[in-house]
Order: structure tokens, then C-alpha cells, then sequence
């Protein structure tokens, strides 16, 4: 174990033998660092956090700390972070702000420089959050995701698996997995990450298919739903389907239609 002597680690912290706390780190009561992870100096550890093997947290960095939320007590709640993930530098992670409720990052994540992660988000494995992206409250984010710089989440939304959230985007409403969204809605499929993601021609196909009923028909939402549940054969188009029929608290993006006389566009379904 390599624990810098000017690093501040309370006597109840557990550390791996193989992990490395650098100079003037803080790490609080109750915190648990698994094997080969890597805190660099001057990051904070807030008390109640469990970091997996092989993550790296780097200068600056605070993970676990108080929820930014006025209803929150004091109440003890937790963060955990999956293995390999990495948080740049001033990238903030927050606990859980219910009572015992927890924070969740997956596996080999990368947020990096002032990325934020809100109390109770869910985070899934390879998700990657890039400068200044930003992640309110209760925001569940699928498996490969990936956040631009500079987009902001409004709390309670769910993004799906292997969406491309563009940078600068404002998302209010849930985005359905393997979906693109840019500062005017959902584009279309995120058809660079499929592929690269290793989904077959097939596969690709279908979910373009999916997005073109789901947004580009003159059908009600609801009916576009049930239409693309007709209609797919392959396992993401099954997981797309099981996305969309999953309770929701905000409704559903779109792309937005030219704005009217008044400006307005909400780029949004219920």
C-alpha cells in the first residue's frame, strides 16, 4: 500500500494493500478502495464511497459527496463506482440523497474534466461523460452512452443503451437506446456507434426502421410503439421495444418541428 503521508485517511477507511493514495487526498469515514486504484493527489473521497479495483481518481475530483438537494437530511446514503472507471479532474459524483440509497457508476466508465454525476443517478458499464457534461438527479444512463461536452440531463430522464447525446444538447425527456440526439432533438440512429458497438447489418437495419416509424410517421407515439413492438425480430430491437414500454417519467424526445409564430418548439412527446 502507498499512502502518501500528507494524505488525510480516516482510521475506518479500508485500502487495498495494492492502492496508491496520493499527497494531500482526503479520505473520509467509511470508505472502501479496492485493489490497484489510483487517487491522486488532492482528491476527495466523501464518506460511504466504495471504489472497485482498478479505478483512477484524479486531482481534484469529488466523489461522493453531499447530495445538491434541499430535501436531503443528512441521512447516510452511498456511492459506488464499477471497476476501471476513470474521473478526470473536478468531476463531481454524489450520493444518494433518500435515505440508504446509493449513487451507481458501472464498469470502465470515463467522466472526465468537470463531468457531473447527480445523486441516485444509475450509471451503466462504458458510459462516457465528456467535459462539462452534466447529469441531474435520478438520471439512468444504458451501457455505452456517450455524452457530449456541455449537455445537460434534466433529472428523472432515462437514456437508453449506445445513444450519442451531442454536445451543447438540452435533454428533458428520455432518449431510447441506440438513438443520436444534437441541440435539435433525436437526428436519428446513432449508426457510427452501432457498428462500431459490433450490432450485424440486420440488426442496424431494424432499429433504423424503428426510428423511422417511431419519428418520422404521422402516427400518435403510443401507436408508433406498438407498431415497432410488431415488427422487430433481433434483440436490440426487443430491448428498444422494452425501453419504450417502461414506465417513464418524462415522456419521450423528438426532433422538433419548425418553430411557430411564437418561437416555441419543445422538441418533445408525452
Amino acid at each position: 500500500m502507498t499512502i502518501h503521508p500528507t494524505a488525510i485517511v480516516d482510521k475506518t477507511a479500508e485500502i487495498d494493500p495494492t492502492a496508491e493514495v496520493g499527497a494531500y487526498a482526503v479520505i473520509e469515514a467509511g470508505v472502501q478502495i479496492g485493489p490497484q486504484t489510483r487517487v491522486y493527489p488532492h482528491a476527495y473521497i466523501a464518506g460511504g464511497t466504495r471504489l472497485s479495483r482498478g479505478c483512477q481518481i484524479h486531482p481534484f475530483a469529488v466523489v461522493g459527496h453531499h447530495p445538491q438537494d434541499l430535501a436531503w437530511d443528512g441521512s447516510p446514503s452511498y456511492t459506488v463506482i464499477g471497476d476501471e472507471t476513470v474521473i478526470r479532474e473536478h468531476a463531481t459524483i454524489h450520493r444518494g440523497t433518500i435515505p440508504e440509497s446509493t449513487t451507481v457508476v458501472g464498469k470502465r466508465c470515463y467522466i472526465m474534466s468537470t463531468g457531473h454525476v447527480g445523486h441516485n443517478c444509475v450509471i451503466g458499464d462504458e458510459v462516457k461523460i465528456v467535459n462539462g457534461g452534466l447529469l441531474s438527479g435520478h438520471v439512468q444512463v444504458g451501457d455505452k452512452a456517450f455524452i457530449s461536452g456541455n449537455a445537460s440531463v434534466h433529472q428523472f430522464v432515462r437514456i437508453g443503451e449506445l445513444t450519442m447525446i451531442g454536445g451543447l444538447s438540452r435533454v428533458p425527456k428520455d432518449v431510447p437506446p441506440f438513438m443520436t440526439v444534437a441541440p435539435a432533438g433525436i437526428v436519428g440512429p446513432n449508426v457510427v456507434g452501432l457498428r462500431r458497438a459490433g450490432l450485424t447489418a440486420e440488426e442496424r437495419h431494424e432499429i433504423r426502421t424503428c426510428h423511422r416509424v417511431l419519428f418520422c410517421s404521422e402516427l400518435h407515439f403510443p401507436e408508433a410503439v406498438e407498431r415497432v413492438a410488431k415488427m422487430v425480430r433481433t434483440d436490440p430491437g426487443r430491448r428498444l421495444v422494452e425501453f419504450l414500454r417502461a414506465p417513464s417519467k418524462r415522456g419521450f424526445m423528438r426532433l422538433k418541428r419548425r418553430a411557430g409564430a411564437d418561437g416555441d418548439s419543445d422538441g418533445v412527446l408525452p
